[in-house]
């Protein structure tokens, strides 16, 4: 029973602690008896772990296909330069129209955060270039509509240099490159590039 125990104990410890290296463990009367996780099984988990975090940092595809005609995201435009480094965060975070230039914002160089995310309602924020929300737009529109981009389109009225915003909550159309501080009813922070 204190084997089976052992066995047990092993295999816990291998599955949830994650433990890499071979242990040596007492069998009865001094016999040694070399114990080493299932690499395979760790290795296939770790891939599956892999696949699951590449799916959440991947945009749903409803709004990053941009082969549709009509209305696309910033986040399909491919616009940030090869400088930049994932994990980074926006300081300030920058809203602005088509012209800006998308990326890391910093007081140095202000680019428009491509990457906001609302933590009022935990969305990723939408980004549609060269259009803007029509009037009537309100809140129980975004909350039914988001983030299908067929059904948004039906507010959207084209506007040159315009960039048109919203999460499910809250939404706005932007012509110039803003602090995102000066809006206090905007709760949009960058989710790291």
């Amino acid at each position: 029973m204190a084997d089976d125990l052992d066995q047990l104990l092993d295999e816990v410890e291998s599955r949830f602690c994650g433990q890499s290296a071979p242990r040596q463990r007492n069998k009865g009367a001094g016999e040694r008896v070399s114990l080493s996780p299932d690499t395979s099984e760790g290795s296939s988990k770790e891939d599956d772990l892999s696949d699951m975090i590449e799916d959440i940092f991947h945009d749903d595809p409803i709004i990053s296909n941009s082969s549709k005609p009509g209305p696309r995201t910033a986040d399909s435009g491919g616009k940030r330069s090869s400088s930049q480094v994932q994990g980074r965060k926006c300081c300030p975070v920058y809203l602005g129209g088509s012209s800006a230039p998308l990326g890391i914002g910093t007081n140095i160089s202000p680019r428009t955060c491509d990457q906001l995310r609302c933590t009022a309602c935990d969305f990723k924020v939408v980004t549609i270039d060269d259009y803007e929300w029509d009037k009537s737009c309100d809140y129980l529109f975004f909350r039914n509509n988001m983030p299908d981009l067929n059904k948004l389109k039906g507010k959207l009225l084209k506007r040159r240099g315009g960039r048109a915003y919203a999460c499910q909550c809250t939404w706005r159309s932007i012509q110039d490159l803003t602090d995102l501080k000066g809006d206090q009813q905007i709760r949009w922070v960058c989710g790291r590039h």
